[in-house]
C-alpha cells in the first residue's frame, strides 16, 4: 500500500512539473506578444488646433505647440474674423499634461504652431526638430540647447523621421507680398520597421509636394490641416480644405486620413460640422476618414 502511494505521489508530482513546463512558456509568449503588439502601436492623439501628439514605438513627439490659454493673442490681422483672439478654445487639458514629451517637431514658427506658451513653457533641454537652420536659429534664442534640422533622413529613437515639402498658399498668393509673411513651410513622416507610417502634411495646400509625399512614402495615416484658413483680399485658402482631404483619400485608398486644425484660430474658416457633412454627402468610408474632436486620440 506505501509503495502504491508512493508510485500515485510521485506520478502526480511529475505531471505537475510537465504541467508547469508546458504552461510557463506559453504565459510568457503571451505576454510577450502583448509587449510587441503595445510597442508597435501608433497613437495620434488631436491636442488644439495643429498642436497634435504621436507616440510612435515608445516614443512621444509633441507637434506645433501652442499651448497659451483661450483669448491670450489678438486675432491674425488681415485675415477672416480678425477681431476674434486666439487660440479660440481652452486647451482640453493641463498644459503641463500636453507638455509631456520626449521631443517637440516645429514644421515652422507661426505663432499658431510655435507660440509664445510654448518658448516659454517648455524645457529648454528637450530635443526640437526644426524645418530649416533659419527656425533652429529662431528656437535656439528663446535658450533652447537642443534644437536639430530636420532631414528626409533623421532617425532618433530608432524612429526615422523625413521632412517634407510643403507651400503655405497657392503660387498667386506665393508670388505676392503676402508670401514673405506666409513663408516656408514642412511636414513629416513617421517610419519605423512593423510600425505603420504616418505622415503630418502641416501648413500647406494640395500640391506637388503633398502627391510626391504620399507616392514616396505610401503612409497608412494621413494627417492634414484642413480648417480652411483665409487671408483678406485673396481667393482660397492657405492650408488646405474639405475637398483636399478627398483627394487624399482617393490618392491613398487604403490609409487613414485626420482632418485638424480647425475652430481654434481666427482665419480658420471650415467647421468640423461641415466636414464630416462633406463626408458623409460623399459617402466616405467613416473608418477611413476621422475628424477628432480636442483631445481626442487614435491607436493604429
Amino acid at each position: 500500500m506505501k509503495s502504491s502511494n508512493l508510485l500515485r505521489n510521485t506520478a502526480l508530482a511529475t505531471s505537475a512539473i510537465l504541467l508547469a513546463a508546458c504552461s510557463t512558456p506559453r504565459a510568457s509568449v503571451s505576454q510577450d506578444n502583448a509587449a510587441t503588439a503595445h510597442a508597435r502601436t501608433v497613437k495620434v492623439q488631436q491636442i488644439r488646433n495643429a498642436t497634435l501628439k504621436v507616440e510612435y514605438a515608445g516614443t512621444t513627439f509633441l507637434v506645433d505647440p501652442m499651448l497659451a490659454k483661450k483669448g491670450a493673442y489678438p486675432g491674425f490681422e488681415g485675415t477672416y474674423n480678425s477681431h476674434l483672439r486666439n487660440p479660440l478654445v481652452e486647451l482640453p487639458m493641463p498644459v503641463n499634461e500636453v507638455m509631456k514629451a520626449d521631443a517637440i517637431i516645429v514644421t515652422h514658427t507661426h505663432l499658431d504652431h510655435w507660440d509664445d506658451a510654448a518658448r516659454q513653457g517648455l524645457p529648454k533641454n528637450l530635443p526640437i526638430f526644426a524645418q530649416n537652420e533659419e527656425d533652429a536659429e529662431s528656437i535656439r534664442k528663446d535658450g533652447f540647447t537642443d534644437v536639430r534640422v530636420l532631414t528626409e533622413d533623421t532617425v532618433f529613437n530608432g524612429t526615422r523621421l523625413s521632412k517634407t515639402g510643403g507651400q503655405h498658399g497657392d503660387d498667386k498668393m506665393m508670388m505676392a507680398e503676402l508670401g514673405k509673411l506666409l513663408g516656408k513651410v514642412s511636414g513629416v513622416v513617421f517610419q519605423r520597421p512593423g510600425h505603420k507610417t504616418v505622415y503630418v502634411a502641416g501648413d500647406t495646400v494640395w500640391n506637388r509636394h503633398v502627391e510626391e509625399a504620399i507616392q514616396k512614402y505610401q503612409p497608412e495615416v494621413i494627417i492634414l490641416n484642413t480648417g480652411y484658413a483665409r487671408v483678406l483680399g485673396h481667393d482660397g485658402s492657405i492650408i488646405m480644405g474639405k475637398e483636399d482631404l478627398y483627394r487624399a483619400y482617393q490618392a491613398a485608398p487604403k490609409a487613414t486620413v485626420m482632418g485638424t486644425h480647425m475652430e481654434s484660430v481666427n482665419h480658420a474658416t471650415q467647421s468640423r460640422e461641415e466636414l464630416r457633412d462633406y463626408i458623409a454627402e460623399k459617402g466616405l468610408n467613416p473608418q477611413r476618414v476621422l475628424v477628432p474632436t480636442d483631445g481626442q486620440a487614435y491607436s493604429f
